[in-house]
């Protein structure tokens, strides 16, 4: 082995130098068509520019970009001033463009502008459809390999992990892409999900490609359910996002735009409960103020104090009737007894106890009321306070003079009772 060798460093070096120093390397013009491109935080673009032979890398420092008319977007064909050179780090060639002169759009650029200028007439871009806020089961339609669906699966699990995510794994690049997110997308239709989320990382134009499908916008549009685009970076737009009910930048942020924060819900949840805490307590305190003012109206105005008063007015009026009736009682007998008195002394007894008697014929009983009712032999009955008597009539005068007695009444009159006047007798009987 020879000692004359070059390191790594000093061989990328000496190409660097015969590089610069070939007048036809280091001012030349190239057209191409841009298929990739970027802006780096410092400032600086990136992208490559290719035709249908071969691609070339190239880069153009900030200083340089902010001179120029026209920037490397994707898919346009532009005609670039620069200089062959070689990046030490990597020996990766590049062309260091100094200046860039717009050609006009490539052709897949060209073809993305007619489908969606057909695409937006048909209204397959009007519809935007809103997103459920707490989905149970997400649809994703993505490849199973890509690192964009494991930053989805990341954010989502980290912000809503209850939720259910079902995937329909596909190519997502390549010929055979387009049919293959094509069926995904019915297979994920026909699934009970609540949002679909079609996603992939970024690429060239040539990498999205399939997502400029038209057989894949058609798909996409005939869901039932809300849909998210993710694909690629927030400078890349395919034909799904504007087909999709929402265009996430990336799909970091399209598994978060169709999930809730769940730590956030929680802080929610928790402030919630504290405040319906304090509003339950509050509350429960004004009732339970609420109940002891009604408790004690209620002990003022309380059905037993009501009936106690009742209760005493009752016995009050039922006393005051007690006495009243004893005292209409009292003037009640008192008056009985003055009209028995009264009845006492006009009976036929007392009229017969202070010496009248009462007469009647024998036998007809009729009362002898004067003296035109007896004729002599005429016979009489004589009632007196102690009994009763027989008698004749002897004579008639007006007056009777005498009496003539049964000699059969032994115990008709007493032997000390005064001689019966009977005009008094017919003055003053009675039946």
């Amino acid at each position: 082995m020879s000692d004359d060798f070059l390191t790594v460093g000093g061989l990328t070096g000496l190409i660097k130098e015969r590089l610069e120093a070939d007048p036809a390397l280091v001012d030349v013009w190239v057209r191409g068509e841009v298929s990739e491109s970027f802006m780096a935080k410092s400032g600086h673009w990136y992208f490559t520019i290719k035709d249908e032979d071969a691609s070339l890398p190239c880069v153009m420092w900030k200083g340089v970009a902010s001179r120029q008319h026209v920037l490397p977007e994707g898919g346009g064909a532009f005609t670039f001033h620069g200089g062959i050179t070689i990046y030490r780090r990597n020996g990766k060639l590049q062309l260091q463009v100094d200046e860039i002169v717009a050609e006009g759009q490539g052709d897949l650029h060209a073809r993305f502008e007619a489908l969606k200028a057909r695409l937006l007439e048909e209204g397959l871009f009007e519809r935007a459809r809103t997103l459920p806020p707490y989905p149970r089961r997400i649809g994703l339609v993505s490849s199973p390999d890509a690192a964009a669906l494991r930053d989805v699966w990341h954010v989502i699990g980290r912000r809503w992990p209850s939720v259910e995510l079902l995937l329909a794994p596909t190519r997502v690049q390549g010929d055979s892409a387009p049919a293959e997110i094509v069926a995904a997308i019915e297979a994920i239709g026909r699934a009970a999900v609540d949002v679909v989320i079609i996603t992939r990382g970024g690429g060239s134009l040539e990498d999205l490609w399939a997502f400029n499908d038209e057989s894949v916008a058609r798909a996409l549009f005939a869901l039932t359910v809300p849909t998210v685009a993710g694909v690629g970076h927030e400078t890349d737009f395919t034909i799904v996002d504007f087909v999709a009910d929402l265009r996430a930048p990336t799909p970091s942020a399209a598994a978060e735009v169709v999930t809730p924060d769940g730590d956030e819900l929680r802080y929610a949840v928790d402030d919630l409960a504290l405040r319906l805490g304090r509003l339950a307590h509050g509350s429960l305190e004004q009732s339970r103020a609420g109940a002891d003012r009604l408790a004690h109206r209620l002990g003022v105005a309380s059905p037993g104090r009501a009936v106690e008063r009742a209760r005493a007015a009752t016995a009050e009026r039922r006393e005051r009737l007690r006495r009243a009736m004893a005292g209409r009682l009292r003037e009640a007998a008192s008056g009985t007894s003055a009209f028995a008195r009264r009845l006492e002394a006009l009976s036929p007894n007392a009229t017969l106890a202070r010496g009248y008697a009462h007469v009647t014929r024998d036998p007809d009983g009729r009362t002898v009321r004067g003296t035109a009712d007896v004729a002599p032999g005429t016979g009489l009955r004589v009632q007196v306070a102690d009994g009763r008597f027989d008698a004749v009539v002897a004579g008639q005068a007006g007056l009777f003079d005498m009496f003539e007695l049964d000699p059969n009444d032994t115990d008709a009159l007493d032997a000390d009772a005064p001689a019966t006047n009977p005009s008094a007798s017919d003055s003053h009987g009675a039946d």
